[in-house]
C-alpha cells in the first residue's frame, strides 16, 4: 500500500520502499510548501502529479543524470551557439519560464505543472532555491529551463523552446556554469531519448544519492547575481 503522508511533520519513507511499477512512486500526500520541497530534493525525491491526483512523490531507479563535462554538443548546435545571436540570462524571468513550460503542447493531453505547482516553485524561487535560465532574441523570451539548486546539484524540472534548439542552448549554458563552478550534477529525473542524445545517462538510485551527498553540500552556485551573455 502506498504510504499517505500527513501535512505535518515533514517526513518521507525510506527510498527502498519506492515501487518498481510505476517506477519510483514513493508516497502520496504531504504538502507543496517550501519546507516539503527542499526536504524532498535533499533526499532525491521530487513531486509529479496531475490535477486530478493527490500530491505524488517519486524517486526512480535508475535515475537519469547529466554530468556537465559529459554534455554532448553536436556540430549543428555548436554552430547555432556561435552564430544565432542568442542572449542568455539567469533568474531574469523565472515566472515567464515556468508559465511557458506549463503551456499545453500538441503531443500532450495536459500539463503536470499545475497552478499550485507553479505557485510552489515561485515561492522556492523567492527563497533562493529555484532558478531559471532564459534564452532571448530581440527582447523576446524564446526558450529556457527551470529547476531547484542545492549546492552544485541542479534538479531540472522542465524546459521549453519557441525556436529550434533554444532549450538546448539553455542547457548548455547551465552545464558550463556548473563546470566553471567546479563540477556537479544535473538531475534529469527520468530517462528520455532527447536528454540521452545530449549526454545524459542512467545511474542507479543508490549511486545518485552518493553524488547528491557529495555535491549538494558545496557552496551555492552564483545565482543571486544573475549574469547575461551572448551565445
Amino acid at each position: 500500500m502506498l504510504p499517505w503522508l500527513s501535512a505535518h511533520p515533514v517526513r518521507f519513507p525510506d527510498l527502498d520502499l519506492a515501487l518498481d511499477e510505476p517506477n519510483g512512486l514513493l508516497a502520496a500526500g504531504g504538502a507543496l510548501t517550501s519546507e516539503w520541497l527542499v526536504a524532498a530534493y535533499r533526499r532525491g525525491i521530487f513531486p509529479w502529479f496531475s490535477d486530478d491526483q493527490p500530491i505524488l512523490w517519486w524517486s526512480p531507479d535508475p535515475r537519469m543524470v547529466l554530468f556537465p563535462e559529459e554534455l554532448r554538443v553536436r556540430r549543428s548546435l555548436a554552430k547555432r551557439l556561435r552564430n544565432a545571436g542568442f542572449e542568455i540570462t539567469r533568474d531574469q524571468a523565472f515566472d515567464g519560464v515556468i508559465a511557458a513550460c506549463a503551456e499545453l503542447r500538441d503531443d500532450t493531453e495536459g500539463t503536470w505543472i499545475t497552478t499550485p505547482m507553479q505557485a510552489a516553485y515561485q515561492r522556492l524561487h523567492r527563497l533562493g532555491h529555484a532558478h531559471s535560465v532564459e534564452v532571448w532574441r530581440g527582447g523576446q523570451l524564446i526558450g529556457g529551463l527551470y529547476g531547484v539548486a542545492l549546492g552544485h546539484v541542479f534538479f531540472g524540472e522542465s524546459m521549453f523552446s519557441r525556436e529550434s534548439d533554444a532549450s538546448k542552448v539553455a542547457l548548455v549554458h547551465l552545464a558550463r556554469h556548473l563546470q566553471a563552478s567546479g563540477g556537479g550534477l544535473i538531475d534529469c529525473q527520468m530517462h528520455t531519448a532527447h536528454l540521452a542524445s545530449l549526454g545524459a545517462r542512467d545511474i542507479a538510485r543508490d549511486r545518485f544519492i552518493v553524488y547528491l551527498e557529495q555535491y549538494a553540500g558545496k557552496p551555492a552556485l552564483n545565482w543571486a547575481l544573475p549574469s547575461s551573455s551572448s551565445e
